[in-house]
């Protein structure tokens, strides 16, 4: 009885792991094509943390110079205040 125990928890763990992958390689390999786009973003829907703020969605401001937008490379620079680098 342990035995079969075992073999579905091992089965079981298994197959989360090998979910788990599946689903991150994509997202990895998509990770090449997009850059981070300084100035743009419209007050609470930035991206991730920047130097001033602690979380995504908390810039304080419209257009903020640290904080920044995921974008495919090459959008940035063809958006007006745009840069992939931050402002100081």
């Amino acid at each position: 009885m342990k035995n079969s125990k075992l073999i579905a928890q091992t089965a079981l763990a298994s197959f989360f792991a090998v979910s788990a992958l599946a689903i991150s390689a994509p997202a990895e390999a998509g990770k090449k094509d997009l850059e981070k786009c300084y100035g743009v973003v419209k007050a609470g829907q930035n991206d991730c943390q920047t130097s001033n703020s602690a979380c995504a969605g908390t810039s304080e401001v419209d257009a903020k110079p640290t904080a920044f937008l995921v974008l495919p490379k090459g959008s940035c620079e063809k958006i007006v205040g745009g840069s992939v680098k931050p402002k100081a």
